[in-house]
């Protein structure tokens, strides 16, 4: 660095050869990294180069040497001893008793998904149970007599306060359902349905906007869920499809939703095939049920080319659930859960669903909310697809023995946030929405 009058500072003159700076000769940096000659650099731009450059950014396991603390040992591991939770032990007597879900790849709520609050809670327990109450055995005594029927009697919504466990009661009817051999379809997010997330298509043929994206996801993850049931049931009627060969009667369910699966394009079709193939027969009850039901009955952020939001019951999928809801068209059973409250949580508020559905309000009977009076704009369409459904309403609070088996839960898995004490679990219990 020089000076106004070109002259080397005295300060940089009086360093020692070990303060200066020195750089690497390429020969010396070659040997220090180890990347010889064409390695390190790649020619196609943005592309990651190879060599220890990739080898440091690369997420790998903690050597066992260091992972000596307690919490890391195998056997200070907290592991829940519960009960499996199987269709010939939920009865009176494991009320207020948690009981764990079994570990299997194909369980329902492993393959179709989870709603966000259950899905941190089970990642937080060493594993996913839940406690049974009372209101579990009345709505699996139901599921038990619609088994014997159709669902245009057994179309039931459970409805309740936030946070009272109604996505819980509804993932428990679930995997009776799929223990008892049913034919299970779960949505645990219907929000997703209408927050445009996914592609839609106007169809002319139809009438309706097709979600061919969700149609296909839905596909797969009933084929894997359902695919030992569905190898049993074969079409009645031919399928005909745009610009494809027909698919003969007799053909397997399973070979029907493979066609879906290969050509996304042919999913909504074949989605609507399915299930009237499913109405007709006669060997597996079949459950529908869907979390977040609410959504369906509110705006949209779809837009059609003017820009408009697009009614629920113009989109394939959320018309198809009020096809059911409504009981133009019939499973065994069809069971929504419905959130009473305002939406107060994010995943709720990336819709213009702020509003409460004031036609289901209606229909159920549920008290309005603070915004919701007689002067409320309703839609006669949505009044119509939501006849006939069935309140169940859910607790708004646990029993006391159910929630010191809640609190035991978290404190024998050691996910209390403190140490677990009496005192700890009434002022919990007896707080502000406890």
């Amino acid at each position: 660095m020089a000076t106004l009058s070109g002259r080397v500072p005295r300060a940089l003159l009086q360093k020692s050869p070990a303060q200066l700076r020195t750089y690497a000769s390429p020969s010396s940096f070659k040997r220090r990294t180890g990347i010889r000659d064409g390695e390190g650099a790649s020619d196609v731009p943005g592309e990651q180069s190879t060599g220890r450059r990739r080898r440091d950014t690369a997420f790998l396991p903690m050597p066992t040497s260091q992972l000596t603390h307690p919490l890391f040992q195998p056997d200070h591991l907290s592991r829940l001893a519960l009960q499996p939770f199987h269709p010939e032990i939920i009865t009176p007597a494991v009320v207020s008793q948690a009981l764990k879900f079994p570990h299997n790849d194909k369980d329902p709520f492993r393959i179709f998904g989870l709603p966000r609050n259950l899905l941190v809670e089970f990642r937080i327990l060493s594993a996913p149970c839940s406690v049974v109450r009372n209101v579990t055995i009345d709505v699996v005594n139901r599921l038990d007599t619609a088994s014997q029927a159709s669902s245009a009697n057994h179309r039931l919504v459970f409805t309740g306060a936030t946070g009272c466990g109604k996505s819980v009661l509804l993932l428990q009817a679930l995997q009776y359902c799929h223990a008892r051999d049913w034919i299970v379809f779960y949505f645990p997010r219907a929000i997703n349905l209408v927050n445009s997330t996914t592609t839609y298509a106007y169809d002319a043929r139809t009438r309706l906007y097709q979600q061919a994206t969700f149609a296909f996801q839905t596909l797969q993850r009933f084929l894997t869920v359902n695919s030992h049931r569905l190898d049993q049931l074969k079409t009645t009627m031919d399928v005909e499809l745009e610009r494809r060969a027909t698919i003969p009667v007799g053909t397997p369910l399973s070979d029907l939703v493979r066609v879906g699966i290969k050509e996304r394009a042919l999913a909504p079709t074949i989605l609507m095939a399915l299930m009237e193939e499913l109405q007709k027969q006669t060997e597996f009850p079949v459950l529908l049920a869907v979390d977040d039901f609410q959504a369906i009955y509110c705006k949209t952020k779809y837009r059609d080319p003017q820009f408009s939001a697009i009614k629920p019951y113009y989109l394939s999928m959320p018309r198809l659930l009020l096809e059911f809801a409504s009981g133009q068209r019939q499973f065994v059973c069809f069971l929504p859960s419905l959130r009473e409250a305002r939406f107060s949580e994010p995943s709720r508020q990336q819709t213009s669903n702020s509003d409460s559905p004031s036609n289901l309000r209606r229909t159920l009977g549920v008290p309005p909310v603070s915004h919701d009076g007689p002067y409320i704009k309703r839609s006669s369409t949505l009044q119509t697809y939501s006849k006939g459904l069935e309140r169940v309403i859910v607790p708004d609070a646990l029993t006391v023995q159910e929630a010191m088996e809640v609190f035991d839960l978290w404190s024998q898995d050691n996910a209390m946030p403190s140490a677990p004490t009496d005192e700890l679990f009434l002022s919990k219990y007896t707080g502000k929405d406890a």
